[in-house]
């Protein structure tokens, strides 16, 4: 059974160990358990990994909120996890994966009632509250990079890496110009803000667009589909010969590897996305969450795969930020691009199902 919803950087991990875990027993009995109202149905049915069943408990989120708010997730976890009872007697799970985010705690605590072995993943560097929550209640921490174990010093911990889907590993550079066809003449800036998207990027791209294209560059913009509306408006009649623009991409992958710099939040998918396709990139961690973006925008930043861009800075930093990087033959982006390549992991899925099956057994 996989718990997962709420984010891409929850999901995509689970839809990649799930596809590892079909392509050894392709028998497997496997359950999929979202929130109710979540876009986690929409993305795992698009995905299309065969499910024995698909089910959804009620779940809310209950850091950053109001009291009455807070009030109101709690009530809905207590129901939640009711619902996750009935479930997980109804279906005997030989094993638990949880990804984080506050749907996981109901049917992490019925699976801990009922002694069912769970496996909790870290994407990110550091846990956020729900992880540090739900830890105590899991057989097994298993993480995307060493130094996360130390947050997790009483439990097992396991490195495995980035679980990345199949269809992500299959892009390369080539295709990427061409699904795209972009000019083999100009560099390729992609700028997107996760999977929901970042306004605060869009706003900040349009007004330099007509000096990117002066300096020779092409740009690929994802805008989330909840600001591709807004973004369409502020860019009104204008016309730019090497821009696109799209609500959302499922081909991300294409887009990574043809790119030559990236833009975007500093979600968990950057730590092994952008090294898988050796991409440097400007990271702008999101000001107003919890710092997990922080330090894993500064974990690439240490390691000379990545810069760091504050939200604070973005509108007046941003293209000299790039103009520095490309400047004297774009030495800069060669060398940021050498170093993310040195931290590519290559079978994160293939580990963590690993993890799943001998724990099942």
């Amino acid at each position: 059974m996989i718990a997962a919803g709420g984010t891409g950087g929850h999901l995509y991990p689970a839809l990649a160990t799930a596809e590892a875990l079909r392509d050894r027993l392709p028998r497997l009995d496997l359950h999929f358990v979202g929130t109710v109202g979540g876009y986690e149905r929409q993305l795992v049915a698009q995905y299309g990994i065969p499910l024995s069943e698909y089910s959804e408990v009620r779940a809310g989120p209950l850091h950053g909120r109001s009291w009455p708010r807070k009030c109101w997730s709690a009530l809905l976890l207590g129901v939640g996890t009711l619902q996750a009872l009935a479930l997980l007697v109804r279906r005997r799970p030989r094993v638990l994966l949880l990804t984080g985010g506050w749907m996981g705690l109901p049917v992490a605590l019925a699976a801990w009632l009922l002694r069912v072995p769970s496996v909790i993943y870290l994407p990110d560097i550091e846990p956020g509250l729900a992880i540090r929550a739900l830890a105590p209640l899991t057989r097994r921490v298993a993480v995307n990079v060493a130094e996360s174990a130390a947050f997790f010093p009483k439990r097992h911990c396991t490195v495995v890496g980035y679980p990345l889907r199949k269809a992500f590993t299959t892009a390369d550079r080539a295709a990427g110009i061409a699904r795209f066809g972009l000019s083999a003449e100009r560099q390729t800036l992609l700028v997107f803000g996760g999977s929901l998207g970042a306004r605060s990027l869009n706003r900040a791209l349009l007004p330099i667009l007509p000096a990117l294209m002066d300096d020779g560059w092409q740009v690929l913009h994802i805008t989330g589909v909840g600001n591709w509306e807004e973004t369409l408006a502020e860019i009104g009649d204008a016309s730019y010969g090497n821009y696109q623009i799209f609500p959302y991409l499922e081909d991300i992958g294409l887009a990574i590897a043809a790119a030559d710099l990236i833009v975007s939040r500093a979600g968990a998918s950057v730590l092994a996305e952008y090294p898988y396709y050796a991409a440097p990139s400007i990271l702008v961690p999101l000001a107003r969450s919890w710092r997990y973006q922080q330090v894993n925008a500064n974990y690439l930043f240490q390691r000379g795969a990545a810069v760091v861009l504050p939200e604070e800075d973005l509108t007046a930093g941003l293209l000299p930020m790039m103009r520095d990087l490309s400047s004297e033959g774009g030495e800069a982006l060669v060398r940021m691009r050498e170093r993310a390549a040195a931290l590519a992991e290559r079978d994160g899925a293939g580990r963590l199902a690993g993890e799943l099956l001998e724990l099942a057994s």
